[in-house]
């Protein structure tokens, strides 16, 4: 099978790691980049594809077989938009839109148009988490109970002043990182119908916060806390602890995830199983069993490059779509709201 034509909208950092992704892969190729910078020009011309201003001009003179959406997020609804209105399959960045009002929008304009539209949570294509969902699915663990998280890490001050943006309101943690970590609960412990949450600047005083508390309810009764930061000294955060990106330091003695239900426990991404044999056996005074599940690790994102191309063929169908998309940014716009007016969030 020929390799597809994928051409790459945003040719900031995230846009030359797909970049990189697709020279490597044997499924595609890049065929064109989209941004109207200047800098984008040395990028284009060292992968030795062309470049558009725009993704009008890129579908006035071609069509690609497939894009990668890598730009801002306000500019997200507009580029997912053109893709629609083009009928070219669309691997669009996460957060799917800037707000939950635009990624309705984007959404409903997407299922009408029953476009092929993949949102870019990449941890949904982690082989590690797979692994988490199934045995919770399973039942191993019983009735689920609760689940603590965290992502805890120290973002040094050259990240603020590459990008100011990041000091203000909507560049903290909650709208960058937490995101991620909403699409990884959902998965593995079901739905959030309601968020609780404190916030602080005390440490970096900037007009956002860098420190959040957040409690969750979920649709089967389960209760969640998650400690958020992004100026603690810490290695538990999924990045430090899922050796799945080299780029980061990793730990693997530390989890971000722990997962309680009637029977078990599971700690992730170590795997690390807690277990009574029998219900009989269960009392806090006997020991459980204690076992690792196996373990297999992949880079989720060459692996969403791939189910991309998958999409794209008529192989499978997206497995991030613009409805998670979209209910992955409501918790989290939720929790900001939360934490803003001190107010218990309930989530139709």
């Amino acid at each position: 099978m020929p390799p597809l034509n994928l051409a790459v909208v945003g040719a900031g950092q995230i846009g030359r790691t797909h970049i990189e992704l697709i020279d490597a892969s044997d499924a595609c190729r890049l065929s064109a980049i989209v941004d109207p910078a200047p800098a984008a020009a040395v990028v284009a011309r060292a992968a030795g594809v062309p470049l558009y201003a725009t993704l009008a001009a890129l579908f006035a003179a071609a069509r690609p077989d497939g894009v990668i959406v890598a730009t801002p997020n306000p500019v997200h609804l507009a580029n997912g938009l053109d893709c629609i209105g083009a009928g070219v399959p669309a691997l669009i960045e996460k957060p799917l839109a800037d707000s939950v009002v635009t990624a309705i929008e984007l959404c409903e304009a997407a299922e009408r148009a029953g476009a092929k539209i993949l949102v870019g949570h990449h941890r949904l294509h982690s082989p590690l988490l797979a692994t988490a969902c199934a045995i919770v699915r399973q039942g191993t663990l019983g009735r689920l109970v609760a689940v603590t998280g965290s992502a805890m890490f120290y973002k040094p001050d050259s990240y603020f002043d590459a990008a100011t943006w990041r000091r203000e309101p909507g560049g903290g943690p909650i709208l960058i990182n937490m995101i991620h970590e909403i699409g990884s609960l959902r998965a593995l412990c079901g739905e959030i119908t309601a968020v609780f949450a404190f916030g602080s600047n005390a440490t970096r005083g900037f007009p956002v916060e860098d420190t959040v508390a957040i409690n969750l309810r979920f649709a089967n009764g389960a209760l969640g806390t998650f400690m958020l930061s992004d100026t603690a000294a810490s290695a538990r955060s999924w990045e430090q602890t899922a050796q799945e990106n080299k780029s980061y330091a990793t730990y693997g003695d530390e989890d971000c995830y722990v997962i309680v239900g009637t029977v078990g426990s599971l700690a992730v991404p170590t795997m690390r199983l807690k277990t009574y044999v029998t219900k009989q056996d269960r009392s806090w005074c006997k020991p459980m069993h204690t076992t690792v599940a196996d373990i297999d690790r992949a880079d989720p994102l060459a692996r969403q490059l791939a189910h991309f191309c998958a999409v794209i063929r008529g192989e499978t169908t997206p497995r991030v779509t613009a409805r998670d998309g979209l209910a992955n940014l409501r918790v989290t716009e939720a929790i900001a709201e939360s934490a803003r007016t001190g107010k218990v969030i309930n989530l139709d």
